[in-house]
């Protein structure tokens, strides 16, 4: 008796589907499908029909319009966050490169000041040299203590300007050039017969340039036009 009893509970179908699929034999679907049966207190056949109509239920032209519609705005936010975002990467390295280069022009031009104030000493010695005669140069052994002189002050000088230069800074000449006012100051004008009118014919004193930036414009005399042109 109680074998027969067994024997009828492998044969129900609900026991030996469920057997299968703990075995692995039974498909995910088909899995579900049993465990709805047995599980489920409707029928087998109400159960495989609502699941049949839940997988085929259409969807209306609202929903879809809906959902589009919600598809279409996400899209446009999320290229609306990646502009956003490639703006302030933009912003960033504009921002980065602007410090660099402002870290970079403190470090050329923290001694701008203190060349400026180097120049007026050059200037005094190019003055002095200026002022030398030069028949009294002439006559190394008459003049041997004004020449010596002369020649040391010269040295102090170059090396004065080979200094600047070391530090990027340098001199320029601009006698016989057109005139810049970008690089000259024009302290007087004058006619000179045999020169060409906007050049210069006299430097006063000489310019100087640190790193490509004007440090002190060359002071100079510019030819004038007789016609006043």
């Amino acid at each position: 008796m109680f074998r027969t009893a067994i024997s009828k509970a492998y044969r129900t179908p609900s026991l030996v589907t469920a057997a299968a699929m703990s075995r692995g034999t039974v498909g995910r679907s088909a899995g579900s499908v049993i465990a709805r049966r047995l599980y489920s207190d409707k029928p087998e056949a109400a159960t495989e029909k609502e699941s049949e109509t839940a997988e085929s239920t259409p969807i209306s032209a609202e929903e879809f319009e809906k959902v589009k519609k919600a598809s279409t705005e996400k899209d446009a936010k999320l290229k609306e966050l990646k502009d956003a975002y490639l703006r302030s990467l933009a912003d960033a390295e504009n921002i980065r490169n602007r410090s660099k280069t402002e870290v970079e022009n403190t470090k050329v031009f923290a001694i701008q000041k203190f060349a400026k104030d180097l120049l007026d000493t050059v200037d005094i010695l190019e003055l002095a040299l200026k002022h030398v005669p030069k028949e009294h140069l002439a006559d190394k052994v008459a003049n041997k203590s004004l020449v010596d002189l002369f020649e040391g002050v010269d040295m102090t000088r170059g090396s004065l300007l080979r200094t600047l230069e070391r530090h990027g800074i340098e001199s320029f000449d601009p006698i016989d050039k057109p005139y810049d006012p970008n690089t000259s100051h024009a302290l007087y004008q004058a006619p000179i017969p045999g020169k060409t009118p906007g050049t210069v014919f006299a430097v006063e004193k000489r310019g100087y340039i640190l790193k490509g930036r004007v440090l002190r414009s060359a002071q100079v005399g510019v030819v004038l036009d007789p016609s006043g042109n």
